[in-house]
């Protein structure tokens, strides 16, 4: 191993209890208030509120729509391939 790679096989995870330590400095040193860290995707706006539900599909139409996916690039998942063609032809 180079000497600018880093070894990730004596690393460690960092404590929540670290992590709020180091925020607090920041925001002390800083003279700001930092937003909370918010995980995973932002709220979608009431009026684009999705509806879970089961459904089962033949497994070619899962194939298509996910070569579609990967086509189109990040971002675009097969979930979201079927149900823009689903909105498209229903309206």
């Amino acid at each position: 191993m180079s000497t600018r790679e880093f070894n990730f096989a004596r690393s460690r995870r960092v404590t929540t209890a670290e992590l709020e330590a180091t925020r607090k400095a920041i925001q002390a040193k800083l003279g700001i208030k930092l937003a909370p860290r918010r995980a995973g995707r932002p709220p979608k706006p009431a009026s684009e509120k999705y509806q879970h539900v089961h459904i089962l599909l033949h497994p070619s139409i899962i194939k298509w729509a996910k070569a579609l996916a990967r086509r189109r690039g990040a971002g675009v998942g097969y979930q979201t391939v079927i149900n823009e063609t689903l909105l498209h032809h229903a309206a």
